[in-house]
């Protein structure tokens, strides 16, 4: 796994809570709750290949 990756998500992650924060205090929830939503799936989407290749690499190890 690349460092950069690690990076990318600790970013997502602050911008999202700081936006999130700000949707809430301007009475907004809904949106704050979509922007969520779509850091996480976002984030998701980035780890899936990595989490794949990690059990490929565990079928190959243990050879299953």
């Amino acid at each position: 796994m690349d460092v950069n990756v690690i990076f990318k998500i600790a970013a997502v992650g602050i911008l999202i809570s700081v936006i999130s924060q700000v949707l809430k205090q301007s009475g907004r929830e809904e949106h704050a709750f979509l922007v969520a939503l779509a850091g996480l799936l976002l984030v998701l989407f980035w780890i899936v290949p990595y989490i794949s290749d990690l059990f490929t690499t565990i079928k190959t190890m243990f050879s299953l």
